[in-house]
């Protein structure tokens, strides 16, 4: 036994120590690869004099430059620095990706303990330097204080390359309750509202343009400059993974809520102090078949057996109406609607003949991540999303989106291909200089050239301000949707009378002791409250998990405790609704049902004790059975039969 507890100690030592070394050489090359990149750039720009006009020189040439002077027109200014950049450089331009940021606010170059994804993504000068890419987009982030600070060195790094160009930083939403943070981002110190589907159930235009604002604000302060939503599309397969980022399947809701949430975070016009949108996903990504995500390689296509292909085009045209910056086109492919069933950033039907000629949108048009190249490491195994491209090249693919009329590429970091195919004549560089162009102007316009900088002490004043957070909350509670008020004795269920003996499922138990006495055996209360998720059927892999896919009804054993509790007593039940789930005997045999798109324990029960009253009305019908959900069409909305809450439902009290 000691001859075995020896063996076993000597292979774990030896696994101990090839981690160490491998951990070190990870460190090391790091290290080395950093200080080799950093060694190519150049000088800071300095800030000089001509004719009482202060510009930073950033082709440090000592003379003023037409796209270093803030008083030219920014076509001019485009134009300007088009001319000096090379070919690389502008193929850097046309990638956006991920970009890892640091904990204590430096340059992220190395990997960091923690986190994960840190051992995954390339250091910052790998992409800045090397690959000349100067648009990215953030997955997790520091606090503030630290994400401003890493902000400022990036920019910094980009100052000193050959042109100066700025980085542009992006971002999925940050400021909602999610469990999905591929389809949107937790919001850390950011103040909190309901996701898009709650702002929707409040239905006020003037609080979304108010809420577009207030993002807008803290985006900036930490140096966040375009906003990769809003969702324009619209939930009218109810199955869809990613409905909680909509307005609901309402298309004129969806518009009124798309053009205001637009105008809060770029104003009537893009400038200094906006935040540019890239509106999604064009033109329309609601009606998947069986709602079988085109994230992966399960999905079916976009079907539109209703022959409604136009009703999702109306939330676009709101935002081209608002004036949205940019446009992000969706991976499904629109099946019979086009010329060839290819996705939509490969169509050319869809991107030049309706985006670029009907609706004559002159902005950037970014496809969504990934249709290029695979992704493949420790974390994650995902197959590009080149739906109807599979078997093409990888230089085909881009090739195909380059003629759709696409500008830039997004999940992606390989410049080196599209420099590869000028460089062989398949691509023209005047066909490039059209895209760069688009991509620089909103540089320009967001007065990235000018100031790139943000003041760390100003942006932990402005993220999470209390009055922000405040507003965020009021919106949680005025959110939330009453779908049934029964009786419990002789009196409505709701709003319960605070002191009275509640057991509690899916709360916070301290936090419910503030409103009640909470007890520990539901036969001990006057009142139970729980709160549930709309059902999803898990499926196998990392990235797929995070996707609520399948039946949208409560089964088995979790469906007959929570009934088995609803008949022992009283019980006021809380719907996420992340889909519309399907819950008729749950309703039925509730005392009171409310849904939520996102909201706090303390916003939940302000409104079940009084404190608040709801106020939300659906913005997607909750059907009756599963039954109603497969027998409707993708593309139409509030089509199933007899639903349980028609679309629009709301009570109060």
């Amino acid at each position: 036994m000691k001859r075995l507890f020896k063996v076993l100690a000597y292979i774990l030592l030896s696994i101990v120590v090839l981690i160490g070394i491998g951990l070190a050489y990870v460190f090391i090359s790091a290290h080395n690869q950093s200080k080799a990149n950093l060694a190519q750039l150049g000088p800071e720009a300095k800030t000089l004099q001509q004719d009482g006009f202060s510009f930073r020189d950033l082709n440090k040439n000592g003379r003023l430059d037409v796209y270093e002077d803030s008083r030219q027109p920014v076509d001019s200014r485009a134009a300007d620095l088009l001319a000096q950049m090379t070919l690389e450089e502008k193929a850097g331009t046309m990638f956006i990706n991920i970009i890892k940021t640091s904990s204590d606010g430096a340059l992220a170059e190395s990997p960091e303990f923690g986190n994960l994804f840190s051992f995954v993504l390339p250091a910052n000068s790998d992409l800045v330097v090397q690959k000349k890419m100067n648009h990215f987009n953030l997955l997790t982030t520091p606090g503030t204080r630290a994400l401003a600070q890493w902000q400022n060195n990036l920019q910094k790094m980009a100052e000193r390359t050959r042109l100066g160009i700025p980085v542009t930083i992006a971002t999925d939403p940050r400021s909602h309750f999610t469990t999905n943070e591929f389809a949107s981002l937790f919001a850390g110190d950011f103040s909190l509202w309901p996701e898009p589907l709650g702002l929707a159930a409040i239905g006020d235009s003037a609080l979304v343009r108010t809420f577009g604002d207030i993002i807008r604000q803290e985006y900036r302060a930490v140096g966040i400059h375009l906003a990769l939503h809003p969702m324009a599309d619209l939930a009218t397969e109810p199955r869809w993974p990613r409905i909680n980022g909509t307005f609901g399947e309402d298309a004129q809701l969806s518009a009124r809520m798309t053009y205001a949430y637009i105008k809060g975070f770029q104003g009537d016009s893009l400038s200094a102090g906006s935040v540019a949108c890239m509106t999604k996903h064009f033109s329309g990504g609601g009606p998947q078949k069986e709602g079988l995500d085109p994230h992966f390689q399960f999905q079916k296509g976009q079907v539109y057996p209703g022959n409604n292909f136009n009703y999702h085009l109306i939330p676009f045209e709101a935002a081209f109406a608002a004036g949205t910056a940019q446009i992000m086109p969706y991976y499904g492919v629109p099946m019979g609607q086009t010329s060839e069933n290819v996705g939509f950033s490969f169509n050319k039907d869809i991107i030049t003949g309706l985006l670029r000629d009907k609706y004559h949108f002159d902005g950037v048009v970014c496809t969504d991540w990934g249709l290029v190249t695979d992704v493949e490491n420790f974390m994650i195994s995902l197959p590009a999303r080149a739906h109807g491209m599979m078997d093409r090249s990888p230089e085909e693919r881009m090739l195909k989106i380059i003629d759709a009329g696409v500008d830039q590429f997004g999940g992606e970091s390989v410049p080196d291909m599209l420099v590869k195919l000028v460089r062989s004549g398949k691509v023209t560089e005047e066909r490039i200089n059209r895209s760069v162009k688009r991509i620089l102007r909103d540089k320009f316009r967001l007065g990235l050239f000018d100031n790139p900088y943000v003041d760390v002490e100003r942006a932990v004043q402005v993220v999470g301000r209390k009055d922000f957070r405040d507003l965020g909350a009021a919106a949680q509670r005025k959110s939330l949707v009453l779908l049934k008020n029964g009786t419990i004795g002789q009196n409505k269920a709701l709003p319960l009378k605070s002191g009275i003996k509640v057991y509690v499922r899916g709360l916070d138990k301290k936090t419910a002791a503030q409103y009640a006495t909470v007890v520990d055996k539901p036969e001990d209360a006057d009142v139970a409250i729980i709160r549930l998720d709309t059902p999803f059927e898990p499926r196998e892999g990392f990235v797929e998990g995070l996707f609520h896919h399948g039946d949208l009804d409560f089964k088995g054993e979790q469906k007959a405790e929570i009934l088995e509790l609803l008949q022992k007593v009283p019980t006021i039940v809380n719907l996420y609704l992340d889909r519309p789930a399907v819950v008729p005997e749950i309703a039925q045999q509730s005392a009171g049902l409310l849904a939520n798109f996102g909201a706090t324990d303390a916003a939940l029960l302000d409104v079940i004790f009084g404190k608040s009253a709801p106020g939300g009305k659906l913005p997607v019908e909750l059907p009756s059975s599963m039954d109603a959900v497969r027998n409707q069409k993708e593309d139409m909305p509030y089509d199933s039969k007899d639903p349980l809450f028609p679309f629009g439902f709301g009570l109060s009290y």
